[in-house]
């Protein structure tokens, strides 16, 4: 699946992870370990696999990336990321769904795409250098 200047945009899922129910513990964050936006730090999640239905991408993708076994409670939001080139064309896009999750199980670990997963209060997001939007959405879901 070709990624950099994609025929049409890519489906993909992120979760929203907080460490104790409620929406009010420290939420679950991802520091990229590749391309694009290597170093970032970004919900987990990934592409939508053919096939795959949303619900079961983002449990595949939060037990991959972080060793958690997680149960979507709801979707969240949908939105698009577009990262455009300097002659402005779409170089990515994605329309991404996220969930707010439970934890059920698993042990947090940063595998596959990841090279650190950690849990951040809402008062440390400003230390992670968070990609476009992130901080955004975490904040909707720390207020709803």
């Amino acid at each position: 699946m070709r990624r950099r200047y994609p025929k049409h945009p890519l489906l993909g899922v992120g979760a929203l992870i907080f460490k104790r129910s409620g929406r009010r513990g420290p939420i679950l964050l991802v520091e990229r370990g590749h391309e694009p936006l290597k170093g970032y730090w970004s919900l987990p999640g990934g592409l939508v696999e053919p096939g795959e239905r949303l619900e079961e991408a983002v449990r595949r993708e939060i037990r991959e990336e972080t060793g958690l076994h997680v149960q979507p409670v709801k979707l969240f939001e949908v939105f698009e990321r577009i990262m455009r080139d300097a002659r402005g064309r779409a170089e990515y896009h994605y329309v991404l769904a996220d969930y707010v999750c439970k934890v059920l199980g698993g042990t947090l670990r940063a595998g596959d795409d990841v090279s650190r997963a950690v849990w951040a209060r809402r008062s440390e997001l400003g230390r992670y250098r968070l990609t476009e939007g992130t901080r955004e959405v975490i904040e909707r879901a720390f207020a709803g």
